[in-house]
């Protein structure tokens, strides 16, 4: 069933999802009501590193490279949009990512990646020690070799997050901010709107846009087992002046993403861990032992922040997205470590899927059906 303006949508999360199909549904004039239970994109969204990296992130051809590289190419555009409507920079470059072998597997998985985006007709040249250092001279000498991929880009999440807020509540939005939903409110199969913790909000249809906590919203038509959360810590060092110009990949084993201002963002782990966001020791000395291998000029540098947060974590690690059995109620949930590179394609997505317009990729593969049927809708 599609939607026509002025409907009522609500959604349920403030980060970067719930604001950019916020900003999309209100472009095309629907009435939309976001509800934060915090500050919006104060959780994930801020704590991400900023990598546009379809083809570093995914393992071979398939929905999610063809999801990323679509969305990829979306963030030119989407980055001047911002900048008009906010007056922010979200700070978008393409830099490239270099992928870092560190050893024999990683070099023989690196070459692979070679061969398949090759076939594919993407642009990714595998370069050994002496052709790394060319473009990064301060890589150390444990670095082996290196799968260079110059379309790759990077923003400022944070920048991203406070943009797109600001957008989509100058262009009508209304932000509900510190109550949780309780429920979304289902009636003979379809959708009546939200509970929140001491008021109810009417819609025409829901948006589940809460990141890890997705499977926690009754009613939400996420199985707990769908989204969970995977806690990723980083810090982030001031660089005066820069060591490197790229992002660096060292493979399987985290990221060094570079900033305009000179600050440079250092992760990540990857910890089953429930909801427990502490940074450990153990993570900081993981992603610091690693950097430090691929950059030694990293350690007499000051770390200026610390952090963690949850990223939305599947199985299959694609996203969930899109229309529900429920009628009336949308998902855009799951984005694990790709939820910055997907963002403008997600919010084409459920925007053109809502107002029953084609979107810009076949949801299909994306679907919370995959998973199986939900064996019990909780309503009203």
């Amino acid at each position: 069933m599609s939607f026509r303006p002025p409907s009522d949508i609500a959604i349920v999360g403030g980060g970067v999802m719930g604001c950019v199909v916020a900003l999309r549904l209100a472009g095309r004039g629907f009435r939309v009501t976001v509800v934060e239970r915090g500050v919006p994109g104060a959780e994930a969204s801020s704590a991400a590193a900023g990598i546009l990296g379809p083809q570093w992130e995914a393992e071979g051809p398939g929905p999610l490279l063809d999801l990323g590289l679509v969305s990829r190419a979306m963030y030119p555009e989407f980055s001047r949009e911002l900048q008009e409507l906010t007056g922010m920079d979200i700070g978008y470059k393409r830099c490239g990512v270099i992928e870092l072998a560190l050893d024999p597997e990683g070099e023989e998985a690196l070459a692979d990646r070679q061969r398949w985006q090759s076939r594919q007709g993407l642009r990714a040249e595998f370069l050994g020690g002496a052709g790394v250092r060319a473009l990064e001279p301060e890589l150390g000498p444990a670095v082996r070799a290196g799968l260079y991929m110059p379309d790759e880009a990077a923003v400022n999440p944070r920048t991203l997050a406070r943009a797109l807020s600001q957008a989509a509540a100058a262009a009508g939005v209304r932000f509900v901010q510190g109550h949780y939903v309780r429920r979304v409110d289902i009636a003979a199969g379809r959708v009546q709107g939200l509970s929140l913790d001491g008021e109810a909000i009417v819609a025409d249809a829901v948006v589940v846009a809460a990141g890890s906590w997705s499977s926690l919203v009754e009613g939400g038509q996420v199985p707990a087992p769908v989204v969970r959360p995977a806690r990723g810590q980083a810090l982030s060092v001031q660089m005066r002046p820069p060591l490197f110009r790229h992002v660096l990949a060292p493979y399987r084993r985290g990221y060094l993403v570079p900033r305009d201002d000179g600050m440079a963002v250092v992760g990540s782990t990857l910890e089953m861990v429930g909801y427990r966001k502490e940074v450990t020791v153990e993570g900081l000395s993981f992603i610091l032992q690693t950097a430090e291998s691929v950059l030694p000029g990293l350690g007499p540098l000051p770390i200026t922040e610390t952090w963690s947060n949850f990223r939305p974590f599947t199985a299959d690690h694609l996203p969930v997205l899109g229309a529900t059995e429920v009628e009336g109620l949308f998902l855009a949930t799951g984005h694990h470590r790709y939820g910055i590179l997907l963002t403008p394609v997600t919010g084409q997505l459920l925007a053109a899927q809502i107002a029953g317009d084609a979107p810009a990729v076949d949801p299909t593969p994306f679907s919370v059906s995959r998973f199986g049927p939900v064996e019990t809708v909780r309503s009203a």
